[in-house]
């Protein structure tokens, strides 16, 4: 077993493109990458947002906002079959090698739970701990823009944070991280390695990072898929009309690290398939939380307060 020196935390950001809307051949690509990281002693490895199998890149390049499209309605039903159900066990490989190799890992999923009837499709950001254990699924709050045809909206079950050596993990998807109120609630379960994961695109990580390091004065990890006109599989419904309407590159990572300072650790990284690895020392958050932690000495309770609801919601009581 890897054991994790005091202050000290290696990570890894795997910036990789999935085997796109393909379950099973996504997670074989991830068990590769995650072996890579437990060789170089990593502690945690972190895929980017629904990874697992991929982002919905078809909607907006085939008209998705069509009423009863029948090329919409054979794709969702294709990303649907493909998504991930936990409880069928789907992430059992990816649990299994986190425990054989002792390594924590976050991933982006397209989860279709059983809870709310087995039908519906959620962004969730998993978290398996160094022994195997899913600790949290975090399903994403509110899906932005065209995320809407096809994800359902979250809740707050999964606004929790995670330890890991003397590190408090916590992590949003996407525009989830420019969401003030949810940040704030990992902030005050002392948060301080910020996960900010996305499905590819410099764009956003390139100003948030360094923003959401300073005012959390934690380490704040910006890691983003990659996905190409190439990695579009010939099987997949309508493969033709997507490549047809889909430029080059549909996403170009843009994965970094901030420091607890705001400075870069690792500037993003653009167009290029592999593992980011670096070391981070918990004892520069203690110094940069001197002057400045927004849930402990410098927030006002008796002013302001934030209410969290972490209950899974449901449409129905059954009482036997």
């Amino acid at each position: 077993m890897k054991a994790i020196k005091t202050d000290n935390l290696r990570i890894a950001m795997a910036q990789i493109a999935p085997v796109w809307l393909k379950r099973d051949e996504t997670i074989a690509k991830m068990l590769v990458f995650i072996e890579q990281a437990a060789d170089e002693n990593c502690n945690l490895v972190v895929f980017g947002e629904a990874l697992l199998p991929g982002y919905p890149y078809w909607i907006e390049r085939t008209d998705g906002a069509r009423f009863n499209s029948k090329i919409q309605k054979e794709l969702h039903a294709w990303y649907m079959k493909e998504a991930v159900q936990i409880e069928a066990g789907h992430l059992d490989k990816l649990c299994e090698l986190s425990a054989k190799r002792n390594i924590a890992i976050v991933s982006g999923t397209i989860e279709c739970p059983n809870d709310r009837g087995g039908h519906s499709l959620y962004c969730s950001m998993v978290y398996i701990d160094e022994n195997g254990l899913i600790k949290n699924v975090h399903r994403k709050l509110q899906p932005t823009y065209e995320e809407r045809l096809s994800w359902s909206p979250g809740d707050g079950h999964g606004l929790r944070v995670q330890q890991l050596g003397d590190f408090t993990v916590g992590g949003l998807n996407c525009w989830e991280n420019w969401m003030p109120l949810s940040r704030s609630a990992l902030y005050a379960q002392g948060e301080d390695l910020h996960l900010a994961i996305w499905p590819g695109g410099v764009q956003n990580t390139i100003d948030t990072t360094p923003f959401l390091a300073k005012e959390g004065r934690s380490y704040v990890a910006g890691v983003s898929g990659l996905m190409r006109k190439s990695d579009i599989p010939d099987d997949i419904p309508h493969a033709d009309l997507i490549r047809e309407k889909s430029q080059e590159i549909l996403a170009n990572g843009g994965s970094c690290l901030a420091a607890p300072t705001g400075e870069w650790i690792i500037e993003p990284c653009i167009n290029e398939e592999k593992l980011i690895i670096a070391d981070i020392d918990h004892k520069l958050i203690r110094e940069e939380r001197q002057n400045f932690d927004p849930a402990g000495h410098y927030s006002r309770p008796d002013v302001t307060q934030l209410i969290v609801n972490r209950q899974r919601p449901g449409i129905v009581r059954f009482e036997d």
